[in-house]
């Protein structure tokens, strides 16, 4: 029996029937590479099951200690039954890709069962007519609470999950799992009891490691080496307001190339800037479109890994938090892309010399009890509708993913795209998701928030078209700049461009993506034609 953390704790006390906490994606397999070109349902869990002790998270399930008075407590399951969390269902015709993305979302929004594991695969069949995805191929829809994963142990995960060739032997080690007895509230109270004793000796050195971080914060502070800006809080939109129980879901795929090219045409970017940018461009332009853009620049809370090496396969979060403004305000893509750069450069600084372990680090410690509580009440009060909630806009997560092809059940993995879950106060996130040459940029939105999800992803193409070609031009112009000799003329300023009039743009367009991006489908694949689906 293990304890779970204070951020691990946070999303099971955050947990409610509109905000369910779990993150997961959309995975999409070609079954050509499979012993006779097809999956059936049951391959794929004689798959799962021969390779469950390769993670610690399949079989371990929550137990809340009475009245929330601690943190609750992993164990391992004696009713685990891999049948209940791997399920099985079929796209009605004609089987699209907006088929797929509403069948996801209404998955997506239902709350995992937390007596359980939590976590379910969905295997869905009946893709038909999605462009660049061979006929016979199947998605998987993931869901697994984030009390048990962050983006980086989700990677551990996904790695239990597959294998680097489609016929890999399953692991040769003897499964040694035992499951635990489920404690009795009695047990469980006597247990917060003692925690409750030494927690603050806890506090005490928590704060003791904390503060060398904290000094170091002041003292760069003074010395100019980052600031604190108002840029750094963000306005509030329509995005910010309490959230119902109903999701869309939708992304795009763009070439890892077109990214890294985007990346040279300012000096010092990382590819990070460049996927804050076009997610600043699409925020833009969409909220242009509904005259209601603030002229102040919109933020993103920015997940930072502080795992370390040997924590890499635990459970739980270790994460701290980055915030970096998007540059709304600014309607030229380069030269918000150079304002991106400057202010998470900025951020970076400020959370290094903090320690972003010791912001962790501090969240371990907060009393159980009230932070339940607060969670409770900050939803039933409605506070997010009366401006109390995040202080940025949304969420950008960075997940990398394996840069080399990789197989389930024999079948190849052809694309995935990350989904988020949503709280009161964030009703839109964002996940970046590599996969060998593409990247995702994909979105989860609350329904009533965003009920459009075709016009926004219209958006994410758009602004990262503006910006390859903004690049492009950059990066050709400069050699003859350099070859001509130094410029002489004073920097120009990053322009803030007027809010114009609101535009009425079509919210039900259903046109194929631009060239350059792709429906998140399939890699390479038009030329394949792969054969069967999973039968059950």
């Amino acid at each position: 029996m293990r304890q779970l953390q204070g951020m691990d704790a946070s999303f099971v006390a955050l947990e409610t029937r509109n905000s369910p906490m779990h993150i997961g994606s959309i995975l999409i397999y070609n079954p050509e590479t499979a012993p006779g070109g097809f999956v059936r349902f049951k391959d794929i869990l004689n798959f799962f099951e021969s390779r469950m002790q390769l993670s610690r998270t399949i079989r371990q399930r929550l137990v809340r200690v009475p009245f929330d008075l601690d943190y609750p407590y992993w164990i391992e399951d004696p009713e685990f039954d891999l049948e209940y969390h791997v399920r099985h269902i079929a796209l009605p015709k004609p089987g699209d890709w907006r088929q797929l993305c509403i069948q996801a979302a209404r998955i997506f929004a239902r709350p995992l069962d937390l007596t359980r594991p939590p976590w379910e695969f969905t295997v869905v069949e009946g893709l038909e007519n999605i462009p660049n995805v061979p006929k016979g191929s199947f998605a998987m829809v993931t869901k697994v609470h984030h009390a048990a994963i962050d983006g980086m142990s989700g990677i551990d995960l996904m790695e239990a999950m597959h294998t680097l060739s489609p016929d890999e032997a399953p692991p040769t080690a003897p499964d040694s799992w035992k499951p635990e007895k489920v404690p009795n509230p009695v047990e469980l109270l006597g247990k917060s009891y003692f925690n409750a004793i030494i927690n603050p000796l806890k506090q005490i050195e928590v704060a003791a490691k904390a503060a060398p971080g904290l000094a170091k914060a002041l003292k760069g502070l003074v010395a100019k080496e980052f600031n604190v800006s108002g840029e750094m809080i963000a306005p509030k939109t329509r995005f910010n307001r309490a959230i119902s129980g109903h999701r869309v879901v939708e992304g795009r795929s763009v070439p890892l190339a077109d990214i890294k090219a985007i990346r040279n045409a300012v000096p010092g970017a990382k590819v990070n800037d460049v996927f804050l940018t076009i997610i600043g461009g699409a925020m833009r332009k969409y909220l242009l479109a509904k005259d209601d853009l603030p002229k102040k620049t919109l933020t993103a809370m920015a997940p930072i890994s502080v795992r370390a090496k040997d924590e890499k396969g635990d459970m739980g979060n270790q994460v701290a938090a980055m915030i970096a403004p998007l540059g709304t305000h600014i309607a030229d893509p380069l030269e918000r892309m150079q304002f991106v750069h400057e202010r998470t450069t900025n951020s970076k600084a400020m959370t290094d010399a903090m320690g972003a372990r010791n912001m962790t680090e501090v969240s371990k410690v907060s009393p159980a009890l009230w932070m339940s509580l607060g969670a409770q009440l900050y939803t039933r009060l409605g506070l997010a509708n009366r401006g109390v909630g995040p202080v940025f806009s949304t969420v950008v997560t960075n997940v990398p993913g394996p840069p080399v092809p990789i197989y389930s059940s024999g079948a190849r993995l052809e694309s995935m795209m990350g989904l988020l879950c949503l709280t009161d106060g964030l009703g839109l996130g964002h996940v970046v998701q590599s996969y060998t040459d593409e990247a995702t940029i994909s979105f989860t939105a609350c329904r009533e928030l965003l009920p459009d999800p075709e016009f926004y992803v219209q958006c994410i193409e758009d602004s990262f078209h503006e910006l390859r070609d903004a690049a492009k031009a950059a990066n050709a112009a400069a050699p003859a700049a350099k070859a001509e000799g130094p410029a002489k003329a004073a920097p120009k300023k990053a322009s803030v461009t007027k809010k114009p009039a609101a535009t009425k743009r079509t919210t039900t367009s259903r046109k194929t993506p631009a060239k350059g991006t792709k429906r998140v489908a399939s890699r390479k694949t038009a030329a394949r034609k792969g054969k069967g689906t999973p039968k059950a």
